[in-house]
């Protein structure tokens, strides 16, 4: 199958449904013969960006890094699925214009939301000043200002979020809808 390649860059706030959705849609596009590589922030941290903390320069090097692998991907057909905070939108305009095929998806949830959902105990562990600089918490997340699909992860299901982000690539020629 010959297929055009995108970055798919889910962002929002730990806990916010970014794996959870690109999990969903990496299963779909998978199953249909895709081409798919998955770029989680957590697994990233502890390859590729090892030793990174989370000062404003560790976190963009860290964005520079996923995009810069993101974009080779991208050339050459790959369907790429990027779920990282990525907290600042100046970073986020830097890797969509490097990228090109590009792809910014919002899992969007109030950070009350966030909290409740808080599997890892990251927030609760912020709230105590256990964990310095948490996005969200002690250090900002800037919304994205024009997403290209906005899931509002506490009113949609998983399969509906899911569905957004295939309606949107099939709308724009990256995939085939069946």
């Amino acid at each position: 199958m010959q297929q055009r390649g995108v970055t798919v860059w889910f962002t929002g706030l730990s806990g916010a449904g970014k794996t959870t959705i690109s999990r969903g849609v990496e299963k779909e596009l998978r199953a249909r013969g895709y081409s798919i590589e998955i770029l989680d922030g957590d697994i990233v941290r502890t390859n590729l960006t090892k030793g990174l903390g989370f000062s404003k320069e560790d976190r963009d090097e860290n964005i520079r890094r996923i995009g810069f692998v993101s974009h080779l991907l991208t050339r050459n057909g790959v369907i790429v699925l990027v779920s990282a905070i990525s907290p600042y939108r100046e970073m986020r305009r830097e890797v969509r214009k490097r990228i090109g095929d590009f792809v910014e998806v919002f899992a969007n949830a109030p950070l009350a939301v966030c909290e409740e959902r808080d599997v890892k105990g990251l927030y609760k562990k912020a709230r105590a000043g256990e964990i310095k600089q948490f996005t969200g918490i002690d250090d900002p997340y800037e919304t994205p200002e024009d997403p290209e699909v906005n899931c509002h992860t506490d009113k949609e299901s998983i399969d509906e979020s899911v569905k957004k982000v295939l309606d949107y690539l099939a709308s724009k020629g990256y995939i085939e809808m069946n």
